[in-house]
């Protein structure tokens, strides 16, 4: 698990978050005034912001020695108390402005532990985050090395940043078997290749599922790592297993792209669920048969088809398409034919569910952001390096809780309509 230092400040009611006074600002400004004037750098190895760094960790120490033995230095009060200073020990800390060498003050019988600069440990937690951070943008432990040897003038080796990779298997483990809520909205699947080095390079499909609970809440429910080069119903029916026996007992929709066999895979689970391939899916992949020069016109006549107010003129909407574009494309007519027992279910339901679960348009940015880490990294050596980039991704996701938000609140009005249409399906206080 990542590690994490706690820093010594005084009280204060002053949120973090919150802009600097017209006293801090007046401060800061004649810092930089009189650095400038002195002709000292705002950064670099002589820069300002390491000199800065380096006095508030030492002033830091101090204050910490301070509160461990009871008494300020040179106090008369702690003459005879016992344990005493006894000099200071140089040590070199790793931290947002480079490396910075700092002053460590010791005491007699050896009994101080510093929090702010923890021994035997030379780098803050700031950069640990930093290290995953860059992992998580798909740079190799080479090329973060190479960062901080050129942006902080520092020398991290390849095997430190192995070890701060590393600590994110626990959490990741503890992560991917947490329990799971009782009953689902929606759930949305899909799955990614990633290239894996196992003997030789070759793609790797990984498995990812998003879960909307009933207060419109997003989570992402679980990743794995599948065999073979592409997606199988019979890997998700394992798991969707997993789900179920985390916790996940009832599902009302699970949206999919479409793969052939998952329904039966899905309702051997959860045998009332309905399985809606995504409209968006079908779309991009009729133009795909087609030629630019009729998207348009094509696009028009495939919208009575989505938006038919029943399954019954959505079939003759169909059968519209099919007598204008049938002859020139077979191909789309039979992709919507093939994919229509799982493509109609969201017609039968109130237009703010349609709105919801017409796409995997939720899982496809989560898709979007494993695809660039990926791309970036080229291949990964093993599963579990691949495993660790695509859970630090997830990790990072909307830091602020902003896109929950307006998740959430998109998803209020399909609630609404949920707790109608399935209503001896949601759970009780009881239950």
């Amino acid at each position: 698990m990542t590690e994490t230092l706690v820093g010594v400040n005084p009280p204060s009611s002053k949120d973090p978050a919150d802009p600097p006074s017209a006293e801090e600002l007046a401060a800061a400004k004649e810092l930089v005034r009189q650095a400038r004037a002195q002709g000292v750098a705002l950064t670099g190895p002589g820069g300002l912001l390491k000199a800065l760094t380096k006095t508030v960790l030492e002033t830091a120490l101090e204050e910490e020695m301070a509160e461990h033995l009871g008494y300020d230095k040179h106090d008369p009060a702690g003459r005879n108390r016992g344990n005493s200073r006894n000099g200071k020990r140089a040590k070199t800390v790793l931290t947002d402005s480079g490396e910075v060498a700092v002053e460590v003050p010791r005491d007699r019988d050896g009994s101080f532990e510093p929090v702010i600069v923890p021994k035997r440990q030379r780098r803050l937690s700031s950069i640990d985050e930093i290290v995953l951070s860059l992992y998580a943008r798909g740079l190799t432990t080479g090329d973060i090395a190479a960062h901080f040897a050129e942006i902080y003038d520092a020398q991290v080796s390849r095997d430190t940043i192995s070890r701060i990779t590393d600590r994110v298997v626990e959490e990741m483990q503890a992560w991917t078997s947490r329990p799971l809520e009782r009953v689902y909205a929606a759930v949305v699947v899909d799955a990614i290749n990633v290239k894996v080095r196992d003997g030789q390079v070759a793609n790797r499909p990984v498995y990812a599922a998003i879960g909307v609970d009933l207060e419109g809440q997003k989570d992402i429910l679980g990743m794995w790592f599948g065999d073979g080069g592409g997606e199988s119903a019979k890997f998700w029916m394992a798991a969707l297993t997993e789900l179920r026996n985390r916790g996940v007992a009832d599902v009302f929709f699970l949206v999919c792209d479409g793969l052939k066999g998952l329904p039966d895979s899905v309702n051997a689970v959860w045998p009332s669920t309905i399985v809606q391939t995504c409209l968006i899916h079908l779309i991009r992949n009729s133009f795909r048969f087609a030629s630019k020069k009729y998207w348009d016109e094509l696009s028009r006549d495939l919208k009575p088809i989505y938006t038919a107010v029943n399954a019954e003129a959505a079939a003759a909407a169909l059968d519209d398409l099919d007598a204008k574009w049938g002859t020139r494309y077979p191909a789309i007519i039979r992709l919507w034919r093939n994919a229509w027992e799982e493509f109609i279910p969201f017609l039968d339901y109130d237009l703010e569910i349609r709105k919801v679960l017409c796409s995997t348009n939720a899982i496809e940015s989560l898709n979007a952001r494993y695809r660039r880490a990926v791309k970036a990294r080229g291949h990964f050596p093993t599963e579990q390096a691949a495993m660790k980039c695509l859970y630090l991704v997830t990790r990072s996701l909307d830091p602020k809780g902003t896109g929950q938000t307006r998740w959430a609140t998109r998803w209020k009005p399909a609630l609404n309509a949920f707790a109608i249409t399935f209503a001896d399906r949601m759970p009780t206080k009881a239950n």
